[in-house]
């Protein structure tokens, strides 16, 4: 505990005295993001992989210049995206030639778009789970001759005495209805099935390994290891079953939290990552890797309420996700901050106690983490990229490029 104090006062000293050295002030909130911890974290996440291809999160990232950082690494390979708008806009702009939507899409204006550009529907694959999306496809164009790339969408979730735990994504469960649909889009003039998703974000996106709630853990890695004993026999079974009616180029799954897990399956064939190469506060407490955080936020002190009060302007960059404290910014550098209960992280400005918070003058910069990977992003136009103690360039956002997605 003692050297987690120390190293965050010492990451406190880093990233100000970084900003202060800046040729020209930095508008705050000042979007940093340590690129010695994300070259580490994705050297890491390559290791995890053990030699397959990791395909880029983008919703996780949101900075082009940091996904083809990451593509520039070994053993990355493709985006996943999570609009079609942004697969659109990364394509014509060639940050990745294989781009696979994570979502289903129903804008009938980028769906135009993709079949109206042979070049984009040959590099964009979209995700489906229903005819329905199909039938969206064909209302927006007039002949087949551009062909769509179709992925099928698989639920990932454990199914126990009839409960279902994990995301609410997919119907498609079993292997009838996911054969069924694949015979619809391989009959269909038009579609090519080229792959398939499963994503275990029961597995994937829960901490499991959390010192204050030890009891809970417990459950959450029971529940994990069930829930891939059941998805790996079910997924070879749909995989087997798909290969006789197309031939699959990919089979995605995994997150940031269950690289080793869904790589070890021999149906997958990559795994897609994006939290764990900026590791928010909610990757902190995983049992399969060691968290090197990345990306900050600096906010200036403006208000000295009292002396045990040191107030900072904004700072209520709240994540999505069910409501609750592990949704909130944390103060994270100098350590021995806090938010107050009464105020929490403000819209305009946020109060914070603990003992530091009297050592901190008006003008000093407090240091905050994200709770979720990439969200973080959505409030400025500027990441500053650290190398070392120095900022060495910095890159628009998706914002920052005007875009909204």
């Amino acid at each position: 505990m003692r050297q987690a104090f120390i190293d965050r006062n010492r990451l406190w000293a880093r990233l100000s005295s970084a900003v202060a050295a800046h040729g020209t002030p930095l508008p705050t909130p000042t979007m940093v993001v340590d690129l010695d911890a994300f070259d580490a974290n994705a050297d890491d996440l390559v290791r995890r992989a053990g030699g397959k291809p990791i395909r880029v999160a983008s919703k996780s990232l949101r900075v082009p210049a940091l996904m083809e950082r990451a593509l520039a690494h070994e053993g990355f390979h493709g985006v996943l995206a999570y609009t079609l708008r942004e697969a659109l806009w990364l394509h014509e702009h060639d940050v990745s030639d294989d781009i696979v939507v994570a979502y289903p899409t129903v804008d009938r204006g980028a769906l135009a778009d993709l079949v109206g550009s042979p070049s984009a529907a040959a590099h964009i694959t979209l995700m489906v789970d229903d005819r329905a999306h199909l039938d969206l496809v064909d209302s927006v164009r007039a002949s087949l001759a551009v062909p769509v790339r179709i992925a099928i969408d698989v639920d990932a979730g454990l199914w126990v005495k009839g409960q279902h735990v994990g995301p609410k994504r997919s119907p498609l469960h079993d292997v009838a209805p996911v054969v069924e649909l694949a015979r619809a889009v391989e009959a269909r003039g038009g579609f090519r099935l080229v792959g398939a998703m499963t994503y275990e974000g029961q597995v994937a996106g829960l901490p499991d390994r959390v010192p204050a709630r030890r009891a809970r853990s417990l459950v959450v890695r029971g529940m994990k290891a069930m829930s891939l004993t059941q998805l790996e026999d079910r997924r070879r079974q749909i995989d087997e079953a798909l290969r006789q009616v197309a031939s699959l180029e990919f089979w995605n799954a995994g997150g940031s939290g269950s690289i080793e897990q869904s790589a070890h399956d021999h149906a997958v064939t990559e795994v897609a990552a994006g939290s764990g190469l900026l590791v928010p506060t909610l990757f902190d407490h995983y049992a399969s890797f060691v968290p090197r955080p990345a990306a900050y936020f600096g906010l200036p002190v403006v208000r000295r309420p009292s002396p045990q009060v040191a107030t900072v302007h904004g700072g209520g960059l709240v994540a999505s996700g069910p409501a609750g404290d592990d949704r909130l910014p944390v103060p994270w550098a100098p350590a021995g901050l806090r938010l107050t209960g009464l105020e929490g992280a403000g819209e305009v400005q946020t109060p914070l106690s603990g003992h530091a918070a009297t050592l901190l003058s008006i003008g000093d910069l407090v240091w905050f983490r994200h709770a979720k990977s990439g969200e973080l992003f959505e409030h400025t136009g500027t990441a500053h990229l650290l190398a070392g103690d120095r900022i060495v360039e910095s890159v628009p956002t998706y914002r920052g490029h005007g875009l909204a997605f």
